[in-house]
């Protein structure tokens, strides 16, 4: 990938470098935010209106982003010199035909449309590059759904082969479990696919999101961040998680090989399990990858000198990352809503931010359903444990009114 540009022009004038976000939420909001420090023109896309990136756009669009022709119709409208995808639901072989014609994607129209589909990157991942995974199966059909649980045996997870934030995902530990599954799979999933994934499950000691970044000067890696997740969906991360030197050079290696198949410029959040303990040599296990900032790296706000959404902009610019610096233990938490309501209303920050060291950032959704992501708390700390003990004391005091 060459220099997308050479100068950078005036945002809403002739000379201007746009920026098109498809997928417009708390993520993209931070993306929007970096590139218009850089003197970009940014056009937020998303399938509902006031999405949290469309209010610091310069423009907006709403539409049904897996219709491909309504995707072609603003991108020709706007003629962006960046299409940038920040979430899974997109119609990716538009994407495809949009960069034969010449538009750039971010970080490639090919690694949009591997990782939207878990089984099109756990092919090129387990397969192709023979990076050590869990079982699996794919399954269309309830007979090759039975068929793969058989197979791969219990406990395992099943998950729809489209689908973001633990959407649709179940582990399944007993037979009673197994039909509820399959339906909540099909029923959560994004996308016009009704194929599933059962994985065996891997009794894990850390699960990590290693950011791993594609620039002009090279690839880089953010120090390993650690998370919890419920039901599929993160609730709180952690940065460093410490990891043995082994340990860290086999996630790196990992991180680097699927990132150097996928090509192209820019953030990719690379999951992975860790089993044994620190003592011992561990196993690394590849899980998914993102080619976008993840949503566990919101806590590189408070813990890097540049956040993951400042290394996204720099690097899809062509420009250089110099070094990652790691600023001291940070910590994030989620700010979930408990029902559902238009307009929420957001209460207890003054006792939030009384939290040492504490931050809150509010994605400004215009809706809200149970167990929503509505903010973040961000915290620092002498060690992470007193992150992560500020940043969820912090995150307990927000209360989502609707």
């Amino acid at each position: 990938m060459t220099l997308p540009f050479t100068h950078l022009g005036t945002p809403l004038t002739d000379g201007a470098k746009r920026l098109m976000l498809l997928g417009s939420g708390e993520l993209g909001r931070e993306v929007a935010l970096e590139a218009i420090r850089l003197g970009l023109e940014v056009i937020a896309v998303d399938r509902y209106d006031q999405a949290p990136a469309m209010v610091v756009a310069h423009r907006r669009h709403v539409i049904d982003m897996l219709n491909g022709t309504q995707l072609r119709r603003v991108v020709e409208v706007e003629q962006p010199s960046l299409i940038v995808p920040e979430v899974e639901a997109i119609a990716t072989d538009t994407l495809v035909d949009l960069e034969a014609e010449g538009y750039t994607v971010i970080p490639t129209a090919r690694a949009t449309q591997l990782t939207m589909n878990r089984e099109g990157i756990r092919r090129l991942a387990a397969e192709e590059l023979g990076l050590k995974t869990s079982p699996y199966r794919f399954a269309a059909t309830e007979a090759e759904y039975q068929e793969a649980v058989q197979l791969v045996g219990l406990p395992c997870v099943v998950k729809p082969i489209m689908s973001s934030s633990g959407k649709g995902q179940r582990t399944v530990r007993q037979t009673s479990e197994v039909l509820p599954a399959w339906a909540y799979a099909r029923d959560a999933g994004r996308g016009k696919s009704d194929r599933v994934i059962v994985e065996g499950f891997i009794p894990f000691d850390t699960e990590i999101t290693l950011l791993t970044v594609r620039a002009a000067d090279g690839t880089w890696f953010c120090p390993p961040i650690g998370h919890r997740q419920v039901a599929g969906d993160y609730r709180e991360s952690w940065q460093p998680c410490d990891l043995p030197t082994e340990t860290l050079a086999q996630c790196q290696a990992m991180a680097r090989a699927v990132t150097d198949a996928l090509g192209g410029w820019g953030v990719f959040g690379v999951e992975l399990f860790i089993a044994g303990p620190p003592d011992r040599p561990q196993t690394v296990y590849f899980s998914e990858v993102s080619p976008r900032p993840h949503d566990t790296g919101m806590v590189t706000m408070a813990s890097q000198a540049m956040s993951e959404f400042e290394l996204h902009v720099r690097a899809i610019l062509g420009l250089p990352i110099g070094e990652i610096t790691l600023i001291g233990p940070g910590a994030s938490a989620v700010i979930l809503a408990a029902g559902t309501g238009d307009r929420p209303r957001y209460t207890g920050l003054a006792q939030a931010l009384q939290v040492p060291s504490s931050k809150i950032r509010l994605f400004g959704k215009p809706t809200a359903h149970p167990n929503r992501r509505m903010g973040v708390a961000l915290a620092t700390g002498a060690t992470t444990e007193v992150a992560r003990q500020r940043a969820t004391t912090c995150a307990q005091q927000v209360h989502v009114e609707l």
